[in-house]
């Protein structure tokens, strides 16, 4: 009896420390607005200079895993921040860029990785 009820509760701890699947990415939101729930409120392809810029990385279920930005200019990186999450189920991971001086006018892109593996891309543009 007393193994039954270490293995129960062994069980039970083990399910409440999260998940521990692996998160898959459904959808790679751009925009310069975010939701309450951090996906994008307002998208967009074109900003201007002083914009604050969002991507939201959308995930369908439940699932763990490190997921990082690399924003980049003319092929230069401007920065790759990551981040650690841990899902109950469908959630958004949102990341940001902003230049208080204003970013100057080009092309621009955001790569998504998970766990280090790139699972998409969006290109946008600063204008004036």
């Amino acid at each position: 009896m007393m193994v039954r009820r270490c293995a129960l509760v062994l069980f039970v701890a083990l399910i409440a420390c999260g998940p521990q699947d692996p998160l898959r990415v459904d959808t790679i939101q751009l925009g310069r607005s975010l939701n309450p729930d951090n996906s994008v409120g307002q998208h967009t392809t074109t900003f201007k200079p002083l914009d604050t810029m969002y991507v939201s990385v959308l995930t369908p279920e439940k699932g763990r895993a490190t997921i990082g930005v690399r924003w980049t200019y003319a092929g230069r990186l401007v920065s790759e921040p990551s981040k650690d999450v841990s899902y109950k189920g469908p959630a958004a991971t949102e990341f940001h860029i902003q230049n208080s001086s204003g970013f100057p006018p080009g092309e621009y892109s955001v790569e998504v990785f998970l766990d280090g593996q790139s699972v998409g891309k969006r290109d946008y543009r600063v204008e004036q």
